[in-house]
């Protein structure tokens, strides 16, 4: 059976170009040794760095949303889920770091392979999604105002919700079916890698994902983001002023969506080009496959710094934030003047019953 086996050297969500072109042609492995050098001496400390700002950012993020004496509203309950997708990302992350470390040799367990890449592919799958959600429950409410009532309500935002992560599950099944630990003879590694059956099979489910984890989803967020845009401007904030909670609102997801954009759009470029090169829909002069795969790292890495800035923005940009991070303190202080007066209290009537 023929096998065509994408190594990952770096990357995680997207597949080697360099790897496809040295099976694809009888050419010798392009020259970049040091461009590597460069790469793994930095990758590792990054993703750490990362992975502590994530986990600690997120899980102060949903603690806020989750002690918070108020229920959340629908803009809210998009964006704690966000914040449960990332904090999925950035707890995985740390294996993958010390899997650089060991020069890609695979040093965990095998069952252990598919189970990482499959925390990083669900939340990049989910992650898309809670942004079209996002965007279309800010489009409802500003854009078509009259089915705000209707459309907008806690249930329906938290079926969403729950259909958003059962379909990032199931566009993560080629990482369930394909991804395992791989001897690759060449670099003398078990290398944790997408193993394909065939070169179809590849092409497949590049394409699935390319189109419903990039194309689709791009398309229902920058609609809905350029209606946002053009309602605010026709309606000359008048109107919208008058709503300060929508205000507030839409500030921080336009902001939230802007941050997203910026750090997604370059990696899923990239891989679009990288799956063209594989697919030989490109000419494959060295160059250009060194090239786009050091691209790939880059933006790969600067992917997943957005759930790093995600809750920087949410304190920075998020009024409505803010003021349910001071009442959540103030609520945890009060509890706990309460609880010593009341210990003071006890001890003060066990005293005088002694006497």
């Amino acid at each position: 059976m023929q096998t065509a086996t994408a190594l990952i050297p770096t990357s995680l969500p997207v597949n080697s170009t360099v790897a496809a072109y040295q099976a694809n042609t009888n050419e010798t492995l392009c020259d970049d040794t040091h461009i590597w050098e460069w790469m793994h001496s930095i990758q590792p400390p990054y993703i750490l760095i990362i992975s502590v700002l994530g986990i600690l950012g997120n899980l102060f993020v949903l603690l806020v949303f989750c002690l918070h004496k108020t229920s959340r509203t629908v803009a809210e309950i998009y964006l704690s889920n966000l914040a449960a997708a990332d904090l999925v990302l950035v707890s995985c992350l740390p294996f993958w770091a010390v899997n650089v470390a060991h020069s890609y040799d695979w040093p965990f367990a095998s069952f252990m392979c598919p189970l990482v890449i499959l925390g990083i592919k669900i939340n990049a799958n989910c992650s898309i999604y809670f942004m079209v959600l996002v965007s279309v429950d800010r489009y409802v409410a500003l854009v078509h105002p009259m089915s705000h009532g209707m459309m907008r309500r806690r249930k329906w935002a938290k079926l969403g919700c729950v259909l958003v992560w059962g379909l990032g599950l199931l566009l993560s099944t080629p990482t369930l079916m394909y991804r395992r630990s791989v001897y690759i003879s060449e670099h003398d590694v078990t290398a944790c890698s997408t193993d394909y059956p065939n070169f179809p099979a590849m092409l497949a489910c590049d394409s699935l994902a390319i189109v419903f984890g990039c194309l689709l989803p791009g398309c229902v967020i920058s609609y809905c983001t350029f209606k946002i845009v053009r309602a605010l401007k026709k309606q000359g904030m008048e109107r919208f002023n008058a709503e300060n909670t929508e205000r507030k609102a839409t500030r921080l997801v336009l902001a939230v969506l802007l941050a997203f954009l910026i750090c997604w759009v370059p990696f899923h470029l990239t891989t679009i080009v990288d799956v063209f090169l594989r697919a030989e829909f490109l000419h494959q002069p060295c160059h250009l496959v060194i090239f786009v795969e050091v691209c790939s790292q880059i933006f790969t890495f600067m992917a997943f710094f957005n759930s790093v800035l995600n809750p920087m923005l949410y304190v920075i940009v998020g009024r409505n934030f803010r003021k349910k991070v001071r009442e959540v303190f103030e609520q945890l202080f009060k509890r706990r003047v309460a609880g010593t007066d009341s210990v003071r209290s006890h001890l003060s009537s066990t005293l005088k019953t002694l006497a």
